[in-house]
């Protein structure tokens, strides 16, 4: 099929994966070692040897067990970080993987430092040092020697569902007039979170310099949405604590060179606050400045020459970014102190608990899609470790599912009228000459979720009138993405992003006013319910999107222990 210059191709796979990172290739890789016959085909946004949050390198494999660390104090320590709520028998799942696959990407070849015994050099006790600038190409090359198809440049657009089952999923070309549909008979979603919904920390041309991927725009969370399945905790936003202007991991600098984080009085104003949780040290950083204590610092002036070196060589491994600032400032690391700032708030199933409600298989609500990586929700603080781990736990519950289910040819006239109706969905904003470009939509909705829903200029918090307003706000800009033009394919990729971003925004306001306490500061701050309430909220919050009827559905499951009968 051919139109306006278009060309319609429909493909078949054994099993489709969807994103290139860290959770998508270790899914294929796993799939391939199962069933070497298996025909499986990776759909990546950009190109797997640069995509995703891998795409600068890594200093350090931030979930590992270190000797004396099992998987239940690895859970312990996931759910005290978590303020008490969090999936036990998912953390504990991929708890057992975790050295597992550090070993594999050691035999990949990645350089991981070990000491005289062999063991990799501990950044914490939960994190090992790592040299990790190449580490995107060379899973790119594992991934290529496991035997999977890649189709690269391609965005996805939404799952294809027959009789209620994913059959795969539709997406074009970045580079050509090319729309796809690839059957499958299952798939894996690994697109990673959302960046971009609220108003960032730089503004005009630096607005992407931030610390999350601003390609992990929501598509993977919208999509699952729009096929009816259930999420989970999407008001757990994670809002990293980072380096001011070049947002760099502060933790390079905390584990790695192990300094204090002070206030502009020079004060450990972290001793000042009950609790050293994740969240409660952004909350601490908030207040500190609140109270005209700030700026606050992570204090390196006590370095010497010796570790200022180590320091700057670490964030040559995964923020380069911050290097730069120091030559233009004309400053070593051990001159000045870092100065440290909250970012955006982002949905990142790999730090917060965001994403998809999955099984111990990582399965979906709905039938043949998989999810892993941080567009799973529910387990916290799995990094590119854990989004390993739960790629090939994913992969195998795949390969495991299809053997056990008889597979019907679907009518070459059901194919052919799905990919009709998906391109002319897509493609329509490429016939307009009037209506919205991507951009304009796009400052819309990151002003109004940063006034109403809790941004940065609201100090992360929200209350219940202010999310009412951004409701309504976001029903307006939801009805104007029927205006959206585009005038070329980027334009095209960027205008599929805001609708994207934004029907993960509802959903996200729904979350937070839903729950009505305050559980993790800053990640989700109730002024009108201020206090944490374990009695009535000691429970995860879903809900489910309804798109003929535009409705989002709000659910409760219950939290269980690890032991008890889910």
């Amino acid at each position: 099929m051919t139109h306006d210059g278009w060309t319609f191709e429909i493909l078949r796979s054994d099993l489709l994966i969807i994103g290139g990172g860290a959770a998508g290739i270790a899914a294929a890789v796993r799939a391939r070692e199962l069933e070497p016959e298996l025909d499986v085909l990776v759909m990546e946004k950009a190109h797997v040897k640069r995509s995703g949050c891998l795409a600068a390198g890594i200093n350090a494999i931030n979930a590992y067990l270190n000797p004396g660390e099992t998987p239940l104090t690895f859970l312990a320590y996931v759910r005290e970080d978590a303020h008490g709520l969090v999936r036990e028998d998912l953390v504990l799942s991929l708890a057992e993987k975790l050295n597992s696959v550090t070993d594999r990407l050691a035999a990949w070849g990645l350089p991981l430092p070990r000491d005289a015994q062999g063991n990799y050099l501990p950044r914490g006790r939960r994190s090992v040092r790592v040299d990790g600038e190449g580490i995107k190409p060379l899973m790119a090359r594992a991934l290529e020697a496991s035997g999977a198809r890649v189709l690269n440049r391609v965005n996805a657009t939404n799952f294809f569902l027959s009789a209620g089952r994913v059959r795969g999923a539709f997406g074009f070309s970045m580079r050509e007039k090319k729309f796809y549909l690839v059957q499958a008979f299952a798939t894996v979603c690994a697109t990673g979170g959302a960046a971009g919904i609220y108003k960032p920390n730089n503004p005009g041309a630096a607005s992407h310099k931030m610390w999350y991927c601003p390609f992990n725009t929501g598509a993977g969370y919208a999509m699952g949405l729009r096929a009816g399945a259930e999420m989970t905790s999407f008001e757990m936003r994670f809002i990293a604590l980072r380096v001011k202007d070049t947002l760099s991991p502060t933790g390079t600098i905390a584990q790695g060179v192990k300094v204090e984080q002070v206030n502009a009085l020079g004060e450990n104003y972290q001793k000042r606050y009950r609790g050293n949780t994740t969240p409660l040290r952004l909350y601490a950083t908030l207040q500190e400045n609140l109270a005209g204590r700030g700026p606050c610092y992570l204090d390196t002036t006590g370095l010497d020459r010796e570790a200022g070196e180590k320091l700057k060589e670490a964030y040559l491994h995964m923020s380069p970014g911050i290097l730069l600032k120091w030559a233009d400032q004309g400053v070593e690391p051990w001159e000045r102190p870092v100065e440290i700032c909250g970012s955006e708030p982002y949905l990142a199933g790999g730090h917060g608990l965001a994403g998809y409600w999955v099984d111990t298989g990582r399965r979906t609500t709905v039938a043949g899609l998989y999810a892993a990586g941080d567009v799973a929700g529910g387990a916290p603080k799995k990094y590119v470790s854990g989004s390993m781990a739960e790629g090939e736990i994913a992969a195998a519950s795949a390969v495991q599912d299809m053997q056990a289910v008889s597979f019907e040819e679907l009518p070459a006239a059901e194919l052919a009228r799905a990919l009709e109706l998906e391109a002319a969905m897509v493609l329509a904003p490429l016939t307009r000459q009037e209506g919205f470009a991507p951009r304009e939509l796009e400052e819309r909705l990151q002003k109004v979720m940063d006034e109403y829903a809790g941004g940065i200029g609201s100090s992360y918090r929200v209350s219940g009138p202010s999310l009412l307003v951004a409701r309504e706000e976001l029903a307006q800009l939801s009805a104007d993405l029927a205006r959206l033009k585009a005038r070329d394919l980027h334009e095209l990729l960027s205008a599929q992003e805001v609708i994207d971003r934004v029907l993960v925004a509802r959903v996200l306001v729904e979350h937070l006013l839903y729950r009505q306490e305050t559980r993790w500061p800053c990640y989700q701050e109730r002024l009108d319910y201020p206090q944490r309430d374990d009695t009535n909220w000691l429970k995860f919050v879903n809900s489910r999107y309804h798109w003929r009827e535009d409705r989002v559905e709000m659910l409760e499951r219950p939290y269980w222990r690890h032991g008890e009968q889910a």
